[in-house]
């Protein structure tokens, strides 16, 4: 029996996959929480087979959630289930340790397919995703700039282009103010730009910001 937990913020969410999960009589969903935190203490108390991860969770960023989950429980794969279509965050999910990933228009056999494939030992890697891969490798002056991000980066990145004050991100993270500059420097070091307008250009033209 293939254990599951799941985290996404949308209970909706939840039972659909919870429904779809069902479906497959080797498969049960042991548990799901509506955040990371939960999410990591669920895969700590209950040790499940597989962890299936929103990517864009309330609070701790959901990639770095990934990343979180990776360093403590290295043997747990995670599929990243997202809203936004592979383009966008797919290979960096992918760089954090990402099993495979999910987007939630994807029909339901496909999330049957992808935990068969993680759980099989395997990375689930659709269709777009490969092209994205593909391109990535053969040429990789097209590849996006924020791929170069870390987890916590690609939040700062977010919330900087969403318009927020350094002092309003330093507060909802919990770290300093010279922390967030530190990584705002990285980030504009990193993409080669120069002030927050050409981020918030850069964020809004990849639909890092909603």
């Amino acid at each position: 029996m293939i254990r599951i937990i799941i985290a996404d913020d949308h209970e909706l969410i939840r039972e659909g996959v919870k429904k779809i999960i069902r479906s497959s009589n080797d498969m049960r969903v042991a548990g799901e929480a509506a955040d990371t935190g939960g999410m990591l203490e669920l895969a700590s108390r209950l040790r499940p087979d597989i962890a299936i991860l929103d990517i864009g969770l309330p609070g701790q960023d959901g990639l770095e959630g990934l990343e979180e989950a990776r360093r403590r429980f290295p043997d747990m794969p995670v599929l990243i289930l997202s809203m936004h279509p592979e383009e966008r965050f797919a290979i960096r999910a992918l760089k954090s340790g990402a099993a495979g990933y999910i987007t939630k228009s994807m029909a339901a056999e496909e999330l049957i397919k992808a935990i068969r494939k993680v759980m099989s030992g395997g990375s689930y890697i659709s269709p777009r995703l490969a092209e994205l891969l593909a391109l990535n490798v053969r040429e990789p002056r097209h590849a996006a700039l924020h791929d170069s991000l870390t987890a916590r980066e690609l939040q700062v990145a977010r919330m900087i282009a969403a318009g927020k004050q350094i002092k309003q991100i330093a507060a909802e993270l919990e770290i300093s103010i010279s922390s967030v500059n530190t990584y705002r420097n990285r980030i504009f070091g990193k993409m080669g730009l120069s002030s927050n307008a050409s981020l918030i250009r850069y964020a809004v033209t990849h639909g890092l910001v909603e």
